[in-house]
């Protein structure tokens, strides 16, 4: 069974974004060591252009060949003329108001997302897979998510996008590794419990 990995990054008071998701102040963290890091145990997470712009697209997948994000995150991306930000691997986008894929590399799930997921999950071989974000997607995936990957960032916003929006029922994780870096950032791995 392939795992769903929630691989996201917050603020120390649990937020993914300011209160209209914008996540721009956690990006003057990725600094070297953090790079390094990424591109080591985490490289498909880094989009496509952003590979392309660090001279990373001869690197292979190692942990995920599939992406699922929502709408939102997806739009951050269209906003910038791309229709496909992660190329190097099989994506997903969740949205109910999409009629269309913008790209033919990028399919659509418009109903029945938690059975998209399960199918997803059950199919043999390969790696896991990520989900990108955001926190509507995320609430509703809840009880799907079998793996916590949490970038925090030394910074609290005070008020913000929570990392699940609408999520219900308690759900518990054992924690599994932890890693700290120079510039005050902590990834913290947890495994579901069940």
């Amino acid at each position: 069974m392939r795992k769903l990995t929630y691989f996201i990054a917050c603020s120390l008071d649990g937020f993914i974004g300011d209160p209209e998701g914008d996540a721009t102040e956690m990006y003057r963290f990725v600094d070297e060591e953090f790079t390094e890091f990424l591109t080591a145990h985490y490289p498909e997470t880094i989009s496509t252009p952003g590979r392309r712009a660090l001279g990373l697209d001869h690197l292979e997948n190692k942990r995920f060949d599939t992406v699922v994000q929502g709408r939102g995150s997806y739009d951050v991306a269209l906003k910038e003329g791309i229709t496909s930000p992660y190329a190097h691997l099989r994506q997903y986008v969740a949205s109910r108001g999409l009629t269309e894929s913008p790209d033919p590399q990028v399919e659509l799930i418009t109903d029945d997302l938690i059975g998209k997921i399960r199918e997803l999950k059950a199919e043999r071989g390969g790696l896991d897979i990520y989900l990108c974000g955001g926190a509507q997607l995320a609430g509703a995936l809840f009880g799907e998510v079998d793996e916590l990957v949490v970038k925090s960032y030394p910074f609290a916003y005070g008020t913000g996008m929570p990392m699940f929006a609408s999520a219900s029922g308690v759900r518990e994780f054992g924690l599994d590794e932890v890693r700290a870096f120079g510039n005050g950032v902590v990834v913290r791995t947890y495994g579901r419990k069940r």
